[in-house]
């Protein structure tokens, strides 16, 4: 009668999860292999020699992303998840395929902004809250967060070699045809979400998406955490070169384990949320550690091992917000609207990659390490007060009954929806089928059973 075991993974959610991955993991495989050799190949470019160019090269990715990822999140309401994923990975080979052709710095640049235009990031999450129950969403975008910072570890290593095998040019196409590969796991890897039919909700206005206390307080999370890390590494990488004695083409040396080293020890706190419904005590605990990290960097810099293990703690609680926050917004979010929240969260996340960078440039040029990692401080405890504050997320579960032939299926829908603990309820006559989001908390199994016909 009711729906099958929800503590475990279903098939389809490890397949969703694992191909989504994949997809953000070719994506952004074929962006990070541009950053570590960029400023010094571009260079060798018509007008590459002015670093303010460069600087536009790189930067305008994330302008066009910032101010796209909203349309292509709502658009994902409308118009279907895969739909608007696809279109938006055709954009960036497009302009992968330019910058590889690009005859000066200029078309470089253009090249750049088409591959930020291909802004799906609120898609392709969205598409995975679609596809994953509430209790393992968590998990899943886990594994998502985890492909990025394994590919940008990778690129590390991998850039420097494929520059020189391949140059600047070659590693654009690279990048092209990783998207055309992501597509085809799209079209064929990734499972079809569910149907429309059972999502049938009133429309919600954008307002109320944007100024959802609850969302507001995730979104300010997400700007937070991007600000810190942008920041972080302004100064980071001088600091390695000054107490280790490596040199920048050596860091992924450091990196790499780090990287490695935060996947394993993000896994058993993101378990313990999702199995003990234990979501805003995790949460809550990561962003004061962050806060510690924080002061750790400002107090411990100055010292490699200090600087490493800070390194670590830092990946640790990152990996974990940054699979925390998305799995939240998307549960908060009303659901014909996800998208729409992921995408003004997507666009806070790449305002703060946006901020860290600028601000982190001029503290770390007037105050040094200090100011940069002190401003780090004050945000996260700023973040702390505010993460305190947020509602628990409920334990909900999906369940499904099969209505009794005798029952009048007129007004079930609002008779089920008015039911305490149930939070949305949806009824296919066709199949005499109901539809239920419970609160696991407060819902009574034993009601709902009798508005259905399955017992006295």
């Amino acid at each position: 009668m009711s729906s099958a075991n929800p503590d475990r993974m279903t098939r389809q959610e490890l397949r969703a999860g694992l191909s989504l991955a994949s997809i953000f993991a070719l994506r952004m495989l074929g962006l990070f292999l541009i950053l570590p050799v960029f400023a010094v190949a571009a260079g060798r470019l018509p007008g590459g020699d002015n670093l303010t160019l460069v600087g536009v090269a790189l930067g305008i990715y994330g302008l066009t992303q910032a101010a796209l990822q909203l349309p292509f999140g709502m658009a994902s309401d409308r118009y279907g998840r895969k739909r608007v994923i696809v279109i938006g990975l055709l954009i960036f080979a497009a302009g992968s395929f330019i910058a590889a052709a690009a005859p000066d710095i200029w078309w470089t640049i253009i090249g750049r902004a088409l591959q930020g235009a291909g802004a799906i990031s609120a898609a392709v999450t969205a598409l995975a809250a679609d596809l994953t129950r509430e209790q393992h969403r968590t998990k899943v975008m886990a594994l998502i967060g985890s492909s990025i910072g394994l590919m940008f570890a990778l690129s590390l290593v991998a850039a420097p070699a494929l520059n020189a095998v391949i140059g600047l040019h070659g590693i654009f196409i690279l990048t092209g045809l990783l998207a055309l590969a992501a597509i085809l796991l799209v079209t064929k890897v990734v499972p079809d979400p569910p149907p429309a039919e059972h999502h049938d909700h009133e429309p919600v206005g954008f307002m109320d998406v944007l100024m959802n206390p609850q969302l507001l307080r995730l979104n300010f999370g997400i700007l937070a955490l991007h600000f810190i890390q942008m920041a972080m590494f302004v100064v980071v990488p001088g600091a390695i070169v000054a107490t280790g004695g490596i040199p920048v083409a050596g860091h992924w040396k450091v990196y790499l384990p780090v990287v490695l080293a935060s996947f394993v020890l993000m896994l058993p706190p993101i378990f313990y949320a999702e199995r003990r419904a234990r979501m805003k005590p995790v949460f809550v605990g990561a962003v004061f550690v962050l806060l510690l990290a924080q002061g750790g960097f400002l107090y411990g810099s100055g010292r490699f091992n200090a600087l490493v293990a800070n390194l670590v703690v830092f990946f640790v609680v990152f990996n974990i917000l940054e699979a925390s926050l998305p799995s939240l917004v998307s549960r908060i979010a009303p659901p014909q609207a996800k998208g729409t929240a992921l995408g003004i969260y997507n666009t806070t996340q790449s305002f703060g990659l946006f901020l860290g960078g600028a601000v982190g440039g001029v503290l770390a040029q007037h105050y040094g390490a200090s100011g940069v990692f002190g401003v780090g401080i004050a945000l996260a405890l700023l973040w702390l007060a505010i993460a305190v504050t947020m509602q628990a997320p409920p334990v909900v579960a999906l369940r499904e009954f099969i209505i009794q032939p005798h029952v009048d299926l007129d007004k079930l829908p609002e008779q089920l929806a008015g039911l305490p603990g149930v939070r949305e309820a949806v009824v296919e006559p066709e199949k005499r089928i109901a539809y239920l989001k419970v609160n696991l908390e407060r819902w009574d199994e034993r009601r709902v059973r009798q508005l259905l016909g399955g017992e006295a």
